[in-house]
């Protein structure tokens, strides 16, 4: 099943290139601040899921649908109560940051030895969004093509063995970050620095969390390519060490970490990610005018993961 929010907020169901409009059956509330329409219905899954995948459009008085290309798409999740974020989870990536443009120290320590990070929900946007440069003079903003993990229900001290129960569903995810060595998190949570979508698909459309493959073109050009199966850190292993520090709720967005071929993206750029199974999303990319702080003149120099 696809899940998507669309139109301020309401949530359907995309099949065969319609939308349905299940927005009354999630017990959403369109244009609700905050708006947590599928976090609630991700946390009341259990109870709604069943009649959700019945033939909906066949009931009388049920929901209706409209072409998918009528309706604008939101960020799936828009209210998580966390994202989590993996570094450095791919070896060739680490390799690239290693010996790459930059003569600044870097850290080169892998995620299962340096475990995770947290990202600001505010920069979370969705498919219909363009990604957003601030004006930082001399710096560089690289793209990050990752796998969004959506997880399902409440959780601690999640063994690797029930990982996978967790685990609602999968989206498209781009991590992007302004390189320098000020801390991770200020470089990574501007506004538009999370693209997610264009929906979720849920953990019973993908048969192995082991073979996931995943690109992303620039322009065109395709800049990265892996699967799940090179990850240092694989899905179940950063579903046990996240919630090893803290409770998972529903909603909540694991980012994979990125493969090789990271690099700069400008004012005017088109970037597609394409996870097999999951989805695919075009983004623009364009010049923004906020942003600007002294903290960005203190240390251009150098590269940071």
């Amino acid at each position: 099943m696809k899940l998507v929010t669309f139109d301020q907020g309401r949530i359907g169901i995309v099949e065969g290139g319609r939308v349905i409009d299940i927005t009354d059956l999630a017990g959403a509330q369109p244009g609700a601040w905050p708006p947590v329409g599928m976090v609630r219905l991700i946390a009341d899954w259990q109870a709604r899921g069943p009649a959700l995948r019945e033939p909906l459009t066949q009931r009388e008085g049920g929901p209706t649908s409209r072409p998918l290309a009528d309706v604008r798409l939101e960020a799936p999740v828009q209210w998580p109560n966390k994202i989590i974020a993996f570094p450095a989870n791919y070896h060739a990536h680490i390799d690239e940051m290693k010996h790459g443009a930059g003569s600044g120290v870097i850290s080169t320590y892998k995620a299962s030895g340096q475990g995770f990070f947290l990202k600001a929900n505010s920069s979370l946007s969705g498919p219909s969004d363009d990604i957003v440069l601030p004006p930082l003079a001399g710096r560089e903003i690289h793209h990050e093509c990752e796998l969004g993990i959506v997880i399902g229900k409440r959780g601690r001290g999640v063994t690797r063995a029930d990982a996978r129960d967790y685990v609602f569903g999968f989206t498209c995810l781009l991590d992007m970050v302004v390189r320098g060595k000020e801390e991770r998190v200020m470089r990574k949570s501007f506004d538009t620095f999370c693209p997610t979508g264009p929906w979720i698909t849920t953990a019973d459309e993908i048969a192995s969390f082991d073979d996931i493959e995943m690109r992303l073109f620039v322009n065109g050009e395709e800049r990265q390519s892996a699967s799940t199966r090179n990850l240092i850190v694989d899905i179940p292993e950063m579903i046990a060490m996240s919630s090893a520090v803290m409770t998972l709720e529903p909603g909540d967005i694991i980012a994979s970490g990125t493969p090789a071929g990271v690099g700069p993206v400008e004012d005017g750029d088109v970037l597609e990610i394409v996870i097999d199974g999951v989805g695919s999303m075009t983004l623009d990319v364009r010049q923004g005018e906020l942003g600007a702080h002294a903290v960005w003149d203190e240390a251009k120099a150098g590269l940071a993961v």
